[in-house]
């Protein structure tokens, strides 16, 4: 290679060395520059708040203040705050990111609206010191907000949902529950609505049982809803209060009922006037309040709304005996070892004991009523929960009608012909099992 050929090659290969070097250093920096997609403008722990303070333009302050493990509103004035309510809102004040920074350190805060902003929200810590968020105009896009926080000099957009989820008011963060009863802690319900007052009460199970008028059998998931009824019931503020307790005095009475837990006994009376509003006074809160529709017709009930059905409790407790008498057929017992049904020697078909067992605990009554008769047609007993519970029943016929009673208790329950049926077909379907094939050498 001639020289000055090989002194172009020389020079070429600098050149390409040190584009080379540049591109990487360029990518290093770029990697290695901040970026300002979402910065942080708030981080506040949940646990270390005390006060929230939230102004809007040319509104009162609504304060909420942290003590004894509850929040409560202290302004404009004082009531207790929805804890719900109060905790998502802690959430938002806790971590606030922005979409992106506008200006460092703008002259003009008013082109914002943040001169005068639109919502302020200050927080007053454990240590006492405050940091404060200010929200200011629209975006053009309507997509998000400008907002800064004290001792901050950038200007950031928020997201709309930032400025949604601040934009509270009193009627927004006040408990609007009427009663404020604990429902691990619940011991008694009464309730007068339709026919007699009923009361409710737990027994040794902590199951619910009818107390009054007379002992009964509840069903227990009705009485679970009773309660949550009344646990949900709440203030429709819609309607003033003044206006609510107008409409509550013209109106005809619905349900009256009573709740007692470990901190006491509160009421709730409701009333449902002309236009099938329902309005509610309640011990707990002061003043009457319109409420949901279905709270008002949740509670209008009788005693059978309320009564058990079934007539076995053991529910999907595994039964380890039955005895039963088909029709004119003799008594036959049933009885489970380890995995197995067996009656006397002969082992059973587990499939066919299991259909039985099926029909039992579905067997359920369409009404109450004051009389039966008839000669007996099936006879059940079944021992369940580790030998502890001990139920029969007794199937009887008069006429095209079926009744039942279980033993020790008044109560005649009228039965669907079909279902007594389906349990008589189950019944005489229990069969051997089939013999075992010994697998060959």
């Amino acid at each position: 290679m001639k020289p000055k050929g090989l002194l172009v090659a020389v020079v070429l290969l600098a050149v390409l060395g040190g584009a080379v070097w540049y591109s990487n250093k360029k990518q290093a920096q770029k990697e290695k520059a901040p970026t300002d997609t979402a910065p942080k403008i708030v981080s506040i722990p949940e646990d270390q708040f005390v006060e929230i303070r939230l102004r809007k333009a040319g509104a009162e302050a609504v304060v909420l203040h942290h003590d004894n493990g509850k929040w409560a509103l202290t302004a404009p004035q004082a009531l207790p705050a929805d804890p719900d309510a109060a905790a998502s809102l802690v959430s938002s004040l806790a971590s606030v990111s922005a979409d992106k920074t506008i200006e460092d350190n703008p002259a003009d805060l008013a082109s914002y609206g943040l001169a005068n902003p639109t919502l302020t929200a200050q927080v007053t810590k454990k240590d006492g010191k405050q940091v404060e968020l200010m929200i200011g105009d629209d975006t053009p896009t309507n997509s998000g907000a400008y907002a800064r926080k004290a001792g901050d000099p950038h200007v950031y957009t928020v997201a709309s949902y930032v400025k949604t989820s601040l934009d509270k008011t009193v009627n927004d963060l006040r408990d609007k529950r009427l009663l404020t009863f604990d429902s691990d802690k619940l011991t008694r319900v009464k309730l007068a609505a339709k026919g007699p007052a009923v009361v409710f009460g737990k027994n040794g199970q902590n199951e619910w049982q009818i107390v009054e008028p007379r002992p009964l059998r509840a069903d227990s998931v009705q009485v679970d809803n009773l309660v949550n009824k009344l646990r949900d019931a709440k203030m429709d503020l819609s309607t003033a209060p003044d206006e609510a307790a107008k409409k509550f005095n013209g109106a005809n009475p619905v349900a009256a009922t009573q709740v007692t837990d470990n901190a006491g006994t509160e009421t709730l009376e409701v009333r449902e006037d002309k236009d099938k509003n329902y309005y509610a006074r309640s011990s707990a809160v002061a003043g009457v309040y319109k409420v949901a529709s279905d709270t008002g017709e949740g509670l209008n009930k009788s005693l059978d709304d309320f009564r058990n059905k079934k007539l076995f409790d053991f529910g999907f407790s595994d039964p380890t005996k039955l005895e039963i008498k088909s029709g004119s057929s003799a008594s036959v017992t049933y009885t489970k070892s380890g995995d197995k049904w067996a009656a006397g020697a002969k082992n059973l078909d587990n499939a066919s004991v299991q259909d039985l067992i099926d029909k039992l605990r579905d067997l359920s009554a369409t009404k109450f009523v004051e009389q039966g008769g008839g000669p007996p047609v099936f006879e059940a007993a079944v021992t369940s929960n580790s030998g502890k519970r001990n139920e029969r029943v007794t199937v009887s016929k008069q006429g095209d009608k079926y009744f039942a009673q279980r033993d020790g208790e008044p109560s005649i329950y009228e039965l669907e012909a079909s279902a007594v049926g389906d349990l008589e077909k189950a019944a005489s379907g229990v069969k051997e099992a089939a013999p075992e094939t010994k697998k060959k050498k």
